[in-house]
């Protein structure tokens, strides 16, 4: 299998997410289980059909983060330099709004756009990947063509 490519803040959340996971909800499901078994017939016991419904998704949950935890590659970008790659924060002004947006590049497991964590395979990420500050790309996005110039970039 390859390599996940992840931040150390990114590897760090997925561990206490995991941690929070085996610790807390999956007794906590446990018990909840345990307590509507008590209530009698399960055949038409809400609770009890419930429980076992957050109880997959736990335990796939727990599954999911324990593959992801097995492979990830993580990169400090703090020790990198030079163009966009993996790990830069990246600032960007719309050629055609004027409006700046700061994204850092991360793996795709860490992702989240409201939080300016920019996935790896996104198409705005592909486009800057390579590129260097004062570079213009060209981007296809679902919402049709952007133009971006990139304005800084960093490592931290």
């Amino acid at each position: 299998m390859d390599k996940i490519l992840i931040t150390r803040a990114g590897f760090t959340a997925l561990e206490a997410e995991l941690k929070q996971l085996k610790s807390v909800e999956r007794p906590a499901i446990i018990q909840a289980i345990s307590e509507a078994r008590e209530l009698g017939d399960l055949k038409e016991n809400a609770e009890y059909h419930s429980a076992r419904e957050k109880q997959g998704f736990i335990e796939g949950r727990i599954k999911e983060l324990e593959s992801v935890i097995g492979l990830a590659e993580v990169i400090d970008p703090a020790s990198l330099s030079g163009s966009v790659k993996f790990g830069a924060t990246v600032t960007v002004v719309d050629e055609d709004t004027d409006e700046e947006k700061t994204w850092q590049i991360v793996g795709e497991h860490e992702a989240s756009i409201e939080k300016g964590l920019l996935n790896v395979k996104s198409p705005i990420a592909r486009a800057l990947i390579g590129k260097e500050e004062g570079d213009s790309v060209e981007v296809r996005t679902p919402g049709g063509e952007k133009s971006y110039e990139i304005l800084s970039v960093s490592y931290k």
